[in-house]
């Protein structure tokens, strides 16, 4: 069973989690001068955030406080970070809405692999072994020592799979708000990206304002990210941060002109 705990973010808030040290590694890349926060300045009153990949909030903690009157609709489906995203959204986000759900390219039922001690990485198409190595890369380049590395990694993707219920992106705005403009849709869903953006049908591509991602970059798929976005009228911008250099990992920024 997992624990939930709490975290004292630094502007005194605080927010349930299942890993402290995790849920504050998750907000230091959200109060980054990076791509969310980026995204995050242009919202307006009145859009709609989407967070694909919703993990405990945090990310939809940061779209609700960088412009009142955004209404933010957060998925996740691994039920215990559903939970802590359900309470942090009621306390901190409470016009928002949580969904317990993964979402994909179809509506259906599929096998999900959940990390408890890396629930971040939890995916529909979870690789142990990229896991592990991304995540030692990340921290050689943090600078930690062959032996820390070890210590922290061993078991640290030993996972456990669920059934989860997937849902599109339209579903989702259908159900919610059929005439909305969103924003930003931010995808974060650990190698499942490309199947979000199958899952968004073409009347709904012009009401998408911006989209932020991370994108695993596997066999040309980042390229092929782009392209999806570009031949829907977005302008991607992609980078890869320093601490990430070496891995499949970069991210995706994309605005309609």
């Amino acid at each position: 069973m997992t624990t939930q705990q709490q975290l004292r973010l630094d502007d005194g808030r605080t927010v349930t989690c299942t890993s402290p040290a995790e849920a504050r590694m998750l907000w230091n890349e959200m109060i980054a001068d990076g791509y969310y926060r980026r995204a995050a300045a242009t919202l307006r009153p009145g859009d709609l955030a989407v967070d694909i990949g919703a993990n405990i909030g945090l990310s939809a903690m940061m779209f609700a406080e960088t412009r009142p009157g955004v209404r933010v609709i957060a998925a996740e489906p691994a039920p215990a970070i559903y939970q802590c995203l359900h309470r942090n959204m009621s306390a901190h986000v409470p016009s928002g809405v949580a969904l317990e759900v993964a979402v994909g390219a179809a509506p259906g039922v599929l096998p999900f692999t959940w990390y408890p001690r890396a629930t971040a990485n939890s995916s529909l198409y979870a690789d142990r072994d990229a896991d592990d190595d991304a995540t030692k890369t990340f921290l050689r380049n943090s600078g930690l020592p062959d032996d820390a590395i070890t210590l922290i990694t061993h078991g640290l993707h030993d996972g456990e799979q669920i059934d989860v219920e997937v849902t599109t992106v339209s579903a989702i705005l259908a159900h919610h708000d059929p005439a909305a403009e969103i924003g930003v849709l931010k995808i974060d869903v650990e190698r499942a990206e490309f199947d979000v953006l199958l899952g968004i049908t073409d009347s709904d591509w012009p009401r998408i304002r911006a989209v932020v991602a991370e994108v695993h970059d596997r066999d040309g798929r980042l390229a092929e990210f782009c392209e999806v976005l570009r031949c829907h009228g977005l302008t991607p911008r992609t980078r890869q941060d320093p601490s990430l250099s070496g891995t499949e990992l970069h991210e995706v920024y994309a605005v309609r002109a």
